[in-house]
């Protein structure tokens, strides 16, 4: 071999398990875009979410026993904190602005971290894109970024008082915002706004379901195929733990077409370290354009583990796509964790989950593994949807874990427009 041919082969060696690691052989390398996966945070309340969070003292029952109140919202929709509330003495050390959230994310190796603080705070009246708070939410996100962490500001539009629907969603990149809790901002509202709202620079306007019951948002209604390409993403896991499946599946059975995700919801600093649920996105790079791209085109999962590497395609399309209404349905799965050394982290099953919930297949794996591929075929003319669970030894990393329950839930591919 000459001296040329065997530096050749010296660097494919050195760089194929690189290129391999990032791009399974169920993705296309035809020209097709290579995917890579990012852990972060899709749902934090930073200390402009001022009524309610860890930078206040536990309540003293009254002394009839009852809890006191702890905020009130005035005519005009902005809530405060009552007066019943006592602020900690050392508040910074457990809350802090967007600004020191970043920044600890970032010491914390996420990959992407949004802030969605209340919009009805007393501080973010008026809504505008020059209110203050909200102009220090955008710079923040802009200057934290970089090319190892992407910020992006978003605001949680919680919508308490009705009629039209009841339901908290975030809405991640838009130049301004709306306060749910103001008189006529119901839902109905809010999907016509998203329509038109304007993004924040770079990436589209996206907007997630949190932390849904079965039947909330008015049972799910207001459902048009304009806010259906905007609101892409739910809530499975909400608070580190919490899981929200049947409102995942209700959405669904509704044409909702919308991807699991993980929103940590913190109120304060603490979380940051201590949560270890994570979204995932597959995007084509580490910017917040592509990110966000990756939300829109409901590329995502959430998983109960920090770092389990999952993706899969149907008849050659990436998770989160819309298919051309096949009959046959040939899946290329394949999910890793990098903790071998740990076997609570090893993948011991994965589903296939249509409509309704109903479980498709499942491959039972013969010896857990921290590394499974899975290429079913499923012929099937009516289902509108199918989506993946994961399930591993040990449940996940969030506390109190449970191995008899997914440890991710994969983005759904839906079988035609």
């Amino acid at each position: 071999m000459n001296r040329r041919r065997s530096i050749a082969l010296i660097v494919v060696l050195c760089l194929t398990p690189w290129i391999f690691a990032d791009s399974p052989t169920s993705q296309p390398t035809d020209g097709a875009p290579v995917y890579h996966i990012y852990a972060g945070n899709t749902h934090s309340h930073t200390s402009f979410t001022w009524s309610h969070g860890e930078q206040w003292m536990k309540p003293t029952p009254l002394p009839d026993g009852t809890k006191p109140k702890l905020l009130y919202v005035d005519p005009t929709g902005a809530q405060f904190p009552s007066k019943s509330m006592v602020l900690k003495a050392d508040w910074q050390k457990v809350q802090g602005p967007p600004a020191v959230h970043f920044a600890l994310a970032k010491a914390n190796r996420y990959d992407f971290y949004i802030s969605s603080d209340h919009s009805q705070e007393a501080d973010l009246q008026p809504p505008s894109p020059d209110n203050p708070k909200w102009v220090a939410t955008k710079r923040a996100a802009a200057e934290a970024t970089d090319a190892n962490f992407v910020a992006i500001a978003g605001y949680e539009h919680s919508e308490n008082n009705g009629p039209g629907g009841v339901g908290h969603l975030n809405v991640f990149n838009t130049d301004s915002y709306l306060n749910a809790m103001a008189p006529g901002i119901d839902l109905p509202y809010l999907y016509n706004w998203l329509k038109t709202a304007k993004p924040n620079g770079d990436g589209p306007v996206v907007a997630s379901f949190n932390h849904p019951g079965p039947h909330q948002y008015n049972d799910w209604a207001y459902r048009d195929p304009q806010v259906t390409d905007i609101i892409t993403m739910l809530e499975v896991i909400n608070s580190n733990d919490k899981i929200h499946y049947a409102g995942f599946i209700n959405a669904l059975d509704k044409g909702w077409k919308v991807s699991p995700i993980c929103g940590n919801d913190n109120h304060g600093l603490t979380g940051i370290k201590r949560h270890k649920s994570r979204t995932f996105v597959l995007a084509t790079e580490k910017t917040k354009a592509a990110i966000l791209d990756a939300m829109k085109h409901r590329r995502t999962y959430a998983s109960l583990d920090n770092n389990i590497q999952c993706r899969y395609t149907v008849n050659g399309s990436i998770m989160g796509s819309t298919l051309n209404r096949p009959d046959d349905f040939s899946f290329d799965i394949s999910i890793s964790d990098p903790d071998v050394d740990n076997p609570k982290d090893a993948i011991t099953k994965i589903d296939i989950v249509k409509d309704g919930g109903v479980v498709a297949q499942t491959y039972e794996v013969p010896t857990p593994s921290h590394k499974v591929s899975w290429k079913p075929t499923i012929h099937d003319s009516t289902s509108k949807y199918f989506f993946v669970r994961v399930w591993d030894a040990g449940g996940g990393d969030a506390p109190k874990p449970k191995p008899n329950q997914p440890v991710a839930w994969l983005a759904p591919v839906w079988t035609g427009p």
